[in-house]
């Protein structure tokens, strides 16, 4: 039996990651591959190195890390770089960009210093005129469609700069046709395994199932598949969840998630990311 390690956070715990660390093992099980947990916290220990695997897991978002790992000869899945990518809106919306896919109208906010803030907020007003209200507002770091928010005017708009920490940020066109619903198309090794509609059944423009979003079986058309794909390669994932909205001139991308849970989707479409992952993970040990 090969063996490889799966890495998680020492800290972040709850039902859903424990859900994806069992159905990893078992889906490496059935490769004949014993996967070992690791955390974080597993790595001071330089003997942790020691008879370490050809492959791995990464499930953390700890990209020194990962580097460190890599700098083992640690084969990644996904890599530092492609989590780096991830895990930065404003850094994913870059690759997007130079790599000519399509996605909602985004601007980057001008940087500034953690000990100054921003000393006026001028230049909202030219954000403004090129997104228009609603725009939506994102930090650059935050999953499960937290740090997300919506801005109706130029009092919210204020309100959300003069709230949110002075860090990355971006200011992104309000698709209005895909208020509170997105598609969500999981892809591993180059391949679209699984796709699920998200619905919010309340007022949140949010589609995520953890605001209230429920998720539907979904067959991605051929320009969803094909985006979705292109998104993944953008960022240089393994395997990722790519949400596409929907908008009046077509599909466009909102994001790559390396980390992307799949218990939902598993739920909606019956489909085990985690037995495709590790067939994945297989072919290199």
């Amino acid at each position: 039996m090969q063996t490889s390690w799966l890495v998680v956070n020492a800290f972040l715990k709850g039902e859903s990651f424990a859900r994806m660390e069992s159905l990893l093992s078992k889906a490496a099980a059935e490769q004949d591959i014993e996967l070992l947990t690791k955390t974080s916290t597993d790595f001071i220990r330089e003997d942790t190195f020691f008879a370490a695997p050809r492959a791995a897991v990464f499930l953390d978002k700890d990209i020194k890390l990962a580097q460190r790992m890599e700098n083992q000869g640690i084969r990644l899945f996904n890599s530092a770089a492609a989590i780096t990518l991830c895990d930065d809106k404003t850094l994913s919306t870059l690759a997007f960009e130079k790599a000519n896919i399509p996605q909602p109208k985004t601007i980057i906010c001008p940087m500034t210093f953690p000990n100054i803030g921003y000393t006026h907020l001028d230049f909202l007003d030219e954000i403004a005129q090129q997104l228009g209200f609603p725009m939506v507002v994102k930090e650059g770091k935050g999953s499960f469609g937290q740090q997300v928010y919506l801005a109706r005017n130029m009092e919210e708009l204020s309100a959300i700069m003069r709230t949110i920490k002075p860090s990355e940020i971006l200011f992104q066109q309000f698709i209005e046709e895909s208020a509170g619903s997105d598609l969500r198309l999981y892809v591993v090794n180059h391949r679209v395994v699984a796709a699920i509609k998200r619905v919010n059944q309340s007022d949140d423009f949010r589609a995520n199932i953890e605001h209230g979003g429920v998720a539907f079986p979904h067959t991605p058309s051929a320009e969803e598949t094909r985006l979705a794909l292109l998104a993944s390669a953008a960022c240089g994932t393994d395997f990722a969840g790519v949400d596409l909205l929907l908008s009046k001139d077509g599909p466009l991308v909102c994001e790559v998630n390396s980390n992307a849970h799949f218990t939902g989707l598993m739920k909606a479409t019956g489909v085990n990311p985690a037995q495709h992952i590790m067939a994945m993970v297989k072919e290199v040990l």
